[in-house]
């Protein structure tokens, strides 16, 4: 490997009680730099998982006061690591809830918030039914960071589902793109592996996405199986299921350059009318 780095997904069962679960974030955190990883990310809603809003509310901090945002500065300078929090839930000054993702870098310093752009409003018909606009504003902005040596776009869980912004960060040279979520069972044995190795082969780029996975306390069901794809689309790295844990692999930032030059799809891309 010419542009090696040591990336790790961390999966968790988020609960309804933040205080809970930081020490449970930050013990995996650590299990993942000890096994060598200098990038690690967490799932969407690492901090709570609650589905009703007002107990949601009551449990959640501004960004100024959040313990995992200042934990997580803290584990990163500490530990001399990229740390990416796929997404915490962050009290806005409106009363709403932003689903925001961190990076921070190994000095401690915030690289980068993102607020996850797309909404999941819809009624399955297994009998679920979810209105994250309800209680959340979404994000406007595409964000890319520089951090770990490479470009890394960021994107949350139903993000996963709209080719133009994984498109977007193609073109804006990422090589990794972060999709971390919390995808339901059912959607997830349906759709998880296709979506996330199709986004890595369109953009000839690496995915990684830390899992949310298995019952929560607020009774919903997560499907877990955290990935590391490669720009051809091999899974590099699987939690292949739902349990608390750590994934970690080495790869090349040089296979992005190999691959897209292999399949120059962003380049032979063309404007066409309709």
């Amino acid at each position: 490997m010419t542009r090696p780095l040591c990336v790790a997904a961390v999966q968790l069962r988020s609960g309804r009680d933040p205080s809970k679960n930081l020490p449970e974030v930050e013990a995996l955190i650590r299990d993942a730099a000890g096994a060598g990883a200098t990038y690690i990310q967490t799932p969407e809603m690492t901090n709570i998982i609650e589905r009703d809003r007002a107990d949601m509310l009551g449990q959640l901090e501004v960004e100024a006061k959040d313990a995992f945002v200042a934990r997580g500065a803290g584990l990163a300078r500490e530990l001399g690591i990229t740390l990416h929090f796929g997404s915490l839930a962050i009290r806005r000054d409106d009363g709403r809830i932003a689903n925001r993702a961190y990076v921070f870098g190994p000095a401690g310093d915030l690289l980068a918030r993102y607020d996850k752009i797309h909404m999941f409003d819809v009624d399955l018909p297994y009998g679920e039914s979810w209105r994250e606009s309800a209680a959340y504003t979404p994000g406007e902005s595409a964000i890319v960071v520089e951090a770990a040596g490479t470009k890394i776009g960021l994107a949350i869980c139903y993000d996963l589902r709209f080719p133009q912004l994984f498109r977007a960060y193609g073109h804006a040279d990422v090589e990794i793109i972060g999709a971390p979520a919390a995808f339901t069972r059912q959607t997830g044995e349906a759709h998880w592996h296709v979506l996330q190795r199709a986004r890595a082969i369109e953009n000839g780029c690496f995915m990684i996405s830390a899992a949310q996975g298995g019952t929560h306390e607020d009774g919903r069901e997560t499907y877990g199986h955290s990935l590391i794809v490669g720009p051809w689309g091999k899974v590099i790295a699987e939690a292949d299921h739902a349990e608390p844990g750590v994934i970690v692999a080495d790869i090349d930032l040089d296979e992005v350059e190999l691959t897209r030059a292999r399949i120059p799809s962003l380049e032979n891309e063309r404007r066409f009318t309709l």
